[in-house]
């Protein structure tokens, strides 16, 4: 069953046009990859699904539902969480308390998403603000996952961390495909780490889907031609 549709959607910001007629779909329990070089339309592309940013034309569909003319928190109680590019963690409060802020009921509470980020736990009584950039993108994801969301975005989720630190959380996007089959749009250039964990890519280029394929279909010729690499 498709979670999520896209359907032939142009967007922008005032008169700046940056998407034009984007196609993307993910199945329940699919892992699908958001690619493309900077500044393609992925951001945009992610607003709109979260309803941040309204389609001048196409449609939004979430478990065949069209969401189209939902508010965001409407359409995030629908199921859909986000963690956007730059954290966006609340700096003055605790790392309990960022997680209790997003709490909703289901399988998702602070002990698994403590299991999943074991840092996380160790700084419970820390204020965000004195976190490192990697564990305030661990706890944006632990937030995002306390809303027991049905479709996980994540939004350039390893960009500017450390090594050391990218694998943690490049781990735990591995464990919530294999062991809870979490349905994920991960936006990310790091194509090795992407090939562990996602089933389809979806590439853009200057605002439109020129591709879409298995990850194993990424072949030097496509990601030279659309990826730079």
């Amino acid at each position: 069953m498709k979670l999520l549709e896209l359907e032939g959607i142009h967007a922008g910001y005032g008169a700046s046009q940056v998407l034009f007629d984007v196609d993307l779909a993910l199945a329940e329990g699919e892992v699908v990859a958001l690619m493309g070089r900077n500044g393609m339309g992925k951001s945009t592309t992610i607003r709109v699904i979260c309803r941040l940013l309204r389609q001048s034309a196409g449609s939004v569909r979430l478990g065949g539902r069209d969401i189209g003319a939902l508010a965001p928190h409407r359409a995030a109680r629908l199921g859909l969480g986000l963690v956007p590019e730059g954290r966006r963690c609340f700096a003055s409060l605790t790392v309990a308390e960022n997680l209790l802020a997003a709490a909703r009921p289901g399988y998702w509470d602070m002990a698994r998403v403590e299991a999943l980020f074991p840092r996380l736990a160790e700084r419970r009584g820390q204020s965000a603000a004195t976190l490192s950039g990697g564990e305030q993108q661990m706890l944006a994801i632990g937030r995002a996952l306390m809303t027991n969301p049905r479709l996980l975005l994540l939004d350039e989720a390893t960009e500017g961390l450390a090594p050391v630190v990218r694998q943690e959380i490049w781990a735990a996007i591995g464990a919530l495909k294999r062991e809870v089959g979490l349905s994920i749009l991960v936006v990310d250039k790091s194509l090795h780490e992407l090939s562990q964990v996602a089933d389809r890519a979806v590439i853009l280029e200057k605002g439109r889907s020129v591709w879409a394929g298995s990850v194993a279909e990424l072949d030097p010729e496509v990601t030279g031609r659309y990826l730079g690499v």
